[in-house]
């Protein structure tokens, strides 16, 4: 069945959503998340697509949160929370909404996201565009709230831009309050490249600070009876091993859960002739290019550290998570690799998850 769905994706449902909007990535984007929507929103429909798209079991429990699977939706596909529960239908074993900011923001100017095909790779300059946290959390209540969805739900936070990078440590608590009644687990971005300054908080002082603020008012909003909810730090390809080792140090001073290994990437490395024209955009990388990169950054912080890694940059097919899960990363997200393979790739990841388990010594099986 999956194979039948990749060829029907590859030959029908891609060329007519590239197609859309007269080739505008963002309107197809919209529409596909419309009609995700409806489908959300539907018993009946939910329940034929998770029987049409099966996938493969690889349960673990991961920063204390029990995982279906470990194939998850990265954040920036459902910002805002509007199709929740189609992505659990899909087949995803968690789903990360966002990122969100305190304050509801438009994000930059348009055109701001662009398809490389040749490459399999994506160039977006979002910029945040969201509802605001509070908007988000306010749908997934009326959705049922924490634990309805049938998989776990990360929030990823960001920082405003009408707000000072001197005043982030407010606007991160701001979202954090918001989202935390309705999180399984937050994901703290310091490493988007599209919103002004917001990578120096990558830097040891001032992520020092912040994670410290965010750390204690989890345990704050949970409770003196309650495990606080897990907090994971995004970080981006582009640093160094000395800037990744000084990170990892912050985070397992400050009680950090895990870390998501990586995000998109201002380098162009990997880029295919027939794209080079559009890499020439400005924004974050994203897709087959920052595979090796992907994967040298998530065995370098399981090497390193001993967080867990959710790994993220590069999927685009069984073997590439199969490399990323051989890298040490304990969970996977797809995004660009979704876009250009659709379903079928959550069950080659899935397939990929199911073997690690089942074969650790790397005996792995093809599909």
């Amino acid at each position: 069945m999956n194979r039948l769905v990749d060829r029907a994706y590859a030959r029908l449902v891609r060329p007519a959503m590239f197609r859309w909007g007269g080739g505008d990535p963002e309107i197809a984007h919209h529409r596909t998340l419309g009609g995700l929507r409806r489908v959300a929103r539907s018993s009946t429909a939910l329940s034929l697509l998770s029987r049409l798209l099966r996938v493969d079991p690889s349960p673990r429990t991961v920063c204390g949160i029990d995982f279906p699977n470990a194939v998850g939706l990265a954040a920036g596909m459902d910002k805002d929370g509007v199709a929740l529960k189609a992505w659990g239908a899909m087949g995803f074993g968690f789903i990360e909404a966002g990122t969100v900011t305190a304050h509801p923001q438009p994000g930059n100017e348009k055109p701001r996201l662009f398809r490389l095909p040749t490459s399999e790779a994506i160039i977006n300059r979002m910029g945040f565009n969201n509802d605001g946290a509070a908007a988000l959390a306010d749908r997934v209540t009326s959705s049922g709230g924490r634990g309805s969805l049938g998989v776990p739900l990360g929030i990823s936070l960001g920082k405003s831009k009408v707000t000072p990078v001197q005043d982030a440590i407010g606007d991160y608590l701001a979202s954090l309050a918001a989202v935390y009644p309705v999180a399984d687990y937050l994901a703290v971005n310091v490493s988007s490249p599209n919103t002004p300054g917001l990578r120096s908080l990558q830097d040891h002082g001032p992520l020092n600070e912040l994670l410290g603020a965010l750390t204690e008012q989890v345990g704050v909003l949970a409770g003196p009876s309650a495990t606080p909810i897990p907090v994971l730090v995004k970080i981006a390809p582009d640093l160094t091993e000395n800037a990744i080792a000084e990170l990892l140090q912050v985070c397992t001073d400050r009680g950090v859960a895990g870390v998501i290994a990586t995000n998109t990437t201002t380098g162009r490395t990997g880029i295919a002739d027939a794209d080079l024209l559009t890499s020439r955009e400005r924004g974050g990388l994203s897709g087959a290019p920052l595979r090796a990169r992907a994967r040298a950054v998530v065995s370098f912080v399981t090497r390193t550290s001993d967080l867990p890694v959710m790994g993220v940059g590069g999927i685009m097919n069984y073997d590439d998570a199969a490399a990323l899960l051989d890298a040490g990363a304990s969970l996977l997200q797809l995004y660009s690799g979704f876009i250009y393979r659709g379903p079928a790739l959550i069950a080659e990841a899935t397939a990929a998850a199911a073997d690690s388990a089942r074969h650790p010594d790397g005996q792995k099986e093809t599909p």
